[in-house]
Formats: structure tokens, sequence, C-alpha cells
């Protein structure tokens, strides 16, 4: 298991927890915004890459500090899941896959980033990211620090062998996730899985802090009950009501509310 000490600041808005390494450092940054946003910035020997984006103007201008006062180089940004919040270091290098350009552009992602625009009004930055780097799969090497590029349906998986990490959508072990039915869940239940399997210390998330193998093992067993618990209803408000009685303390129920969709559709 890496070793490193920990260290939490509050900001202006959110806070930020650094883990260090020693010769690498990862800041992970709590938004606190409506969605519940994490964004994670990779450091070494004065080189910084940016793991998505916040989408709150707030977070933006509050990130974009934290990151002055750091007095690192931007070496690139790593646009996945969340496209959205292209004012934030419009000057930077952008990477990401095709597929997870053609979700942020045309596909689900940017579906999703005009309902936010719409609920939240002009406090969300609704702007997509420019990517000026397509990734391929593999190791890929920015600012001098290693990623391990995996694609996923909707956009792509991240290791960071140095830490023995990989950032991926959603985990969050005491919350409820959108799950696209019981395919779905099998294809989430593997990654985690891999995972496992792989031994990785920290799961990166986009919107939970950092979690570990026992929050996978955690979130594979809710999965699975919600494959079956999905078995043994005949609609989408009976699969709440029983899913809220299994996990009556979970928050995130408007992604339960979507799951039900998705399973009695």
């Amino acid at each position: 298991m890496k070793t490193y000490s920990l260290h939490t600041t509050t900001l202006s808005k959110g806070e930020m927890t650094i883990y260090d390494f020693g010769g690498i450092k990862l800041h992970a940054y709590k938004t606190n915004d409506f969605i519940d946003d994490e964004v994670f910035i990779v450091e070494k020997n004065g080189c910084a890459v940016v793991i998505e984006s916040p989408c709150f103007f707030d977070n933006n201008y509050t990130l974009e500090d934290y990151i002055k006062k750091l007095n690192v180089t931007i070496a690139g940004m790593l646009i996945a899941y969340h496209g959205a919040g292209g004012s934030f270091l419009p000057d930077a290098a952008k990477y990401a896959t095709q597929n997870a350009v053609d979700y942020s552009e045309n596909g689900g992602g940017k579906a999703l980033v005009d309902n936010f625009a719409q609920t939240f009004g002009s406090i969300f930055d609704n702007t997509i990211h420019k990517i000026t780097n397509i990734l391929s799969e593999g190791k890929q090497t920015i600012g001098g620090i290693d990623f391990v590029i995996t694609k996923t349906p909707e956009a792509f998986d991240i290791e960071i062998p140095e830490i023995n990490a990989v950032y991926t959508h959603m985990l969050s072990h005491d919350c409820h996730s959108i799950v696209a039915g019981s395919a779905h869940a099998d294809g989430i239940i593997h990654t985690l899985e891999s995972y496992i399997q792989n031994g990785y210390d920290l799961i990166l998330t986009s919107h939970y802090t950092p979690e570990n193998l026992k929050d996978a093992e955690t979130k594979i067993a809710y999965l699975t009950d919600l494959k079956t618990i999905a078995a043994g209803c005949n609609d989408a408000e009976g699969f709440k009501a029983e899913v809220k009685k299994k996990y009556p303390d979970y928050a995130g129920e408007n992604y339960l509310e979507m799951t039900a969709g998705y399973f009695f559709s």
C-alpha cells in the first residue's frame, strides 16, 4: 500500500484534501456545489494535471485561485465525464478520448448539461471544454506523470500507477447511483471486481471523496441487491419503496429515481 500524509484546508467555496505521497501529491477538491462534484489535481515536480472540471462559476474561480497559489505549470486537463465548465482554465491543453468528446458535445453528457443549465441558471457554466488532444487507450504521460486510459461506454477511466489509484465516474458507497438496468449493474460490478483484483489504494470519482476497496465491496452488494429487488417488483414505485426500505440512509434519491426509470421504462 502506498503511504501518504493527509491535510485538509477550507477554501472560499468547498474544501481541498491533499494526499502527499512524497514525490507526488493528489489534491482532491470537494466543490460543495449542487451536484457534489469532485475535481482532482495530480502534482509532481512543479507540473500538474487536472482530472475533470468544476462546472459552477464560483467553483471555477475558487479552484483557479488555488492553482495559482500552488505555483505549478498546468500540463493539461483530462476531461472525461464532465465536459461542462469550459471557462475554467481556458488556455490549458484539454485531453479526452473521442467517445468522451462525442458524449460531452452531442450525447448523454450534453443532455445532462442542458438540463443542469435549465435547472441552475446563470450560476452554472454550461460551456463545453474544447478538447485539444485526443487520447488513445493505454499508457499516456502528461507533465511527467503516467496515466493509463481505459475507454468506457460513455468516456474513459484513468489509472494513476504512481499513487496506485484509479478514477472512474461514480462509486459512492453510501449513495444511490444511476444504474441503467441489470446489464449496466453487471458492468459496474465487473469493473469494481477488477479494481479489487488490481488492489488499488484509492478510488477517485466525480461525485464523492476518495474511496477504497472496502467501499467497492459495499457497492457490489448494493448493485446485486438492486437487481434482486427489481426482479421482485412490478413497477418503479414499488421498486423505489423497497430500495429505500433496504437502504434508508442512502443519499442521492434523485439518482434512485433515474434508476427506477431505467429498470421500469
